[in-house]
């Protein structure tokens, strides 16, 4: 392996700042859904509590906003820089969802933004509430822009190739933004993202409630993040076997590299491995245990469906795109990151199912202290599920850049040396390792001090020592 080959350092560039500015956008999306819903309780009933959470979560949701924006400024450079083959060949389609992200969606969030953050004091109630609502409306659309630019990279629509063919042009932007792919990865991606925040709910409630703190208010937020991973969840798994459906008919080799099917099969040959054991290579099964049927009726909805598997897939693309080019992806990453992306996703909705039984207001014993560590532990699962589930996306669709229409190694910037990225990739990981310190930092410290003290006698975890000097962002 050459180290020094721009290709691969490329690659590990991408996929290193594309994971770690991953970190920030489920929480900023989750978050922003948690605070309006949050506020709109206590604009609705008054309730003080409601107003912690409001505050305290906004402040976790701002902190982590500002993050995500700083990381996400270097993804467009990267196009430039080590990807500039692939930006001229694409730039005319995938530039099209990114400016209207741009000037749409991320100007909009970030003035709604501003308005929810000074005009407390300043707006009335309800257009201050309508504030945080357009932030969720900004932040979602945002989603869907980005996601109808990758879809592309998955499913090629709405374009057709220049005069010379050595671009493609976009004819049909509708087509873009209701490609297949984006219509079935949207809702998926969302109600992932709600998995994280309420993960991030759940285990700042719990780090409380195991120490004795904002009993009333921090019992509410507890119960209402369980609820919400559960529904998220359910959410995410109905998404999830609509985006199986499309990845079936648009990539097919992707399904068949998720379950290492090598050869087709049909009905109960078709079976899923659970887990499996393979030689080191990844082209040969040892042992594996195995659920009949269940993959032909994850890609066809029915029991006697067929799947098509990698080698015949292998063959069909030698003959439509051309010999001497290896189609499948990295087997054992395409498997495995399948499965862990279910299974991480899978084990925090099973934690928020146990937390509502033991949590439920009959309960005969109190929460154990290893209990609330677990709640507070298992906040990462859902953010961990949803980046493996990013690495099966991208991963799948090796050796491809752009499905059928350009290769990943045709992509890269011909003329950079592989020092210059091996010097920028290093410094990225540097300053991307202090910025995460950082926004950990900050983060654990609000989450920590728990809600601000207000001054108002309905604040149901009041102490009873109230200074009026205490200044405050309430009507």
């Amino acid at each position: 392996m050459d180290f020094l080959d721009p290709l691969l350092l490329a690659r590990w560039q991408f996929g290193l700042t594309t994971l770690y500015h991953y970190l920030f956008v489920p929480l900023t999306l989750g978050l922003a859904l948690v605070v309006a819903i949050f506020q709109t309780a206590w604009h609705r009933n008054g309730d003080v509590k409601w107003l912690h959470l409001t505050r305290l979560f906004g402040k976790i949701f701002l902190i982590n906003f500002a993050m995500g924006v700083v990381t996400g400024i270097v993804q467009e450079f990267q196009f430039g820089m080590n990807w500039s083959a692939y930006s001229r060949f694409v730039g005319d389609v995938f530039g099209a969802p990114l400016a209207f992200e741009g000037l749409m969606a991320f100007f909009f969030e970030a003035t709604f933004i501003g308005l929810w953050i000074f005009g407390w004091d300043r707006l009335p109630r309800a257009l201050h509430l309508a504030s945080i609502w357009m932030v969720v409306l900004g932040s979602t659309l945002s989603a869907y822009f980005i996601l109808a630019a990758n879809a592309f990279m998955q499913n090629p629509v709405g374009y057709q190739m220049a005069a010379d063919g050595g671009r493609a042009e976009l004819i049909d932007f509708g087509a873009v933004l209701t490609n297949p792919v984006v219509l079935a990865a949207f809702p998926h991606t969302i109600f992932a993202a709600w998995m994280f925040a309420a993960a991030v709910v759940i285990a700042v409630s719990a780090w409380h409630l195991s120490r004795g703190q904002h009993l009333v208010t921090m019992r509410s937020s507890l119960r209402f993040g369980l609820w919400f991973m559960i529904i998220s969840f359910a959410g995410t798994a109905l998404s999830g076997d609509q985006l199986g459906l499309v990845m079936v008919s648009t990539q097919p080799m992707k399904m068949a590299a998720a379950e290492a099917l090598w050869d087709s099969a049909c009905g109960a040959d078709a079976s899923f491995s659970i887990f499996s054991l393979g030689t080191p290579d990844g082209s040969e099964e040892i042992w594996s245990l195995r659920v009949p049927y269940l993959l032909s009726f994850l890609s066809t909805h029915t029991l006697d469906g067929c799947v098509e598997g990698l080698n015949d897939l292998q063959a069909q693309y030698e003959t439509q795109f051309g010999e001497g080019v290896s189609y499948m992806p990295i087997i054992w990453v395409t498997y495995w990151s399948f499965r862990w992306m279910i299974g991480l996703g899978g084990a925090a909705t099973l934690i928020a199912v146990a937390g509502l039984w033991v949590t439920r207001k009959n309960a005969k014993r109190p929460v154990a202290k290893w209990m609330w560590k677990v709640a507070i532990w298992a906040a990462p699962l859902p953010l961990l599920g949803s980046l493996v589930g990013w690495v099966f996306t991208e991963m799948g669709r090796q050796p491809w850049i752009v499905f059928s229409l350009m290769l990943t190694e045709d992509g890269v910037s011909p003329n950079v040396p592989g020092w210059t990225v091996l010097i920028s990739l290093i410094a990225f990981t540097a300053i991307y390792a202090s910025l995460a310190v950082v926004e950990f930092g900050l983060i654990l410290k609000a989450a920590q001090k728990g809600p601000d003290p207000l001054p108002d006698p309905n604040d149901p975890d009041a102490d009873g020592d109230r200074s009026p000097q205490l200044t405050t962002t309430v009507y």
